[in-house]
C-alpha cells in the first residue's frame, strides 16, 4: 500500500532537477554573449557552451555554463513573479520591489504592470508577456526603454508606444512571449496617471 501511494505521489524534484524552459535558456544564452563581449570567454568556448545551453534538458545542466562568470544569479534563484488577470483583472502599481523576471498572463480581466514607482535597480527586467483574452498593458517611466522584438502578436497585437531616449543606467524592459487576443501596449505614463504622480510626490 505504500509503495503504490508513493508510486503514485513521487517526490518532487530537487530544484536543481527541473526541466529548463525557454526563458531560461535564453537568460543563460545572454549571459554567455555578454560575457564574450566583455572579453571573458573566447569564441571556442562561446560556441561550446552555446550549444549546450540551447540543448539544456535541467536547471542542472544550465548552472555549470555559468557558474565562473561574475555576477550571476543561478537558473533556480530567478524563479519569475507570476502575475495572472483571471476574470477580475489584476494591476500592479505603485511602490514595489522588480524582480529580475515577470510572467503576466492576461487571462479574462488583463493585467496592468505599472513601473512609474517601483524599486528597481536592475540594468534589465524580462517579462514574458501572454495577452490571452484581455491582454497585458505596461507603464513605465520615460527614462526606461522597452525591447518589444520577442513577441508574437498574435491577434490583438503589440504597441510600444514608449520613446527611444533611455537615460544611460535606467533599466530595459525585455519582453517575449505572444499578444493573443487581447494584445500587449508598452507605454509611458498617460496625463491621469502623470497628475497622480504629481500629487504623490513629498513635499
Amino acid at each position: 500500500m505504500i509503495s503504490r501511494m508513493t508510486a503514485e505521489h513521487p517526490e518532487p524534484a530537487a530544484q536543481s532537477e527541473l526541466r529548463a524552459s525557454h526563458a531560461d535558456r535564453e537568460r543563460v544564452v545572454e549571459r554567455l554573449r555578454d560575457a564574450a563581449a566583455e572579453g571573458r570567454l573566447d569564441l571556442d568556448e562561446l560556441d561550446s557552451r552555446l550549444g549546450r545551453a540551447l540543448t539544456a534538458k535541467t536547471l542542472a545542466d544550465l548552472k555549470p555554463l555559468i557558474a565562473d562568470l561574475p555576477h550571476v544569479d543561478s537558473p533556480e534563484l530567478g524563479q519569475p513573479l507570476v502575475i495572472k488577470g483571471g476574470i477580475h483583472g489584476a494591476v500592479r502599481a505603485g511602490h514595489w520591489r522588480v524582480p529580475a523576471r515577470i510572467t503576466a498572463y492576461g487571462d479574462m480581466g488583463g493585467v496592468k504592470l505599472d513601473f512609474t514607482q517601483a524599486d528597481c535597480d536592475l540594468p534589465k527586467v524580462e517579462i514574458e508577456v501572454r495577452g490571452q483574452m484581455a491582454g497585458v498593458t505596461i507603464v513605465i517611466p520615460r527614462s526606461w526603454a522597452a525591447d518589444t522584438d520577442g513577441v508574437a502578436p498574435g491577434v490583438g497585437g503589440v504597441k510600444d508606444k514608449t520613446t527611444p531616449d533611455r537615460v544611460p543606467g535606467a533599466p530595459l524592459i525585455r519582453l517575449h512571449g505572444s499578444g493573443g487576443m487581447g494584445g500587449v501596449v508598452v507605454r509611458h505614463p498617460n496625463i491621469r496617471e502623470r497628475r497622480k504622480l504629481k500629487r504623490d510626490e513629498p513635499l
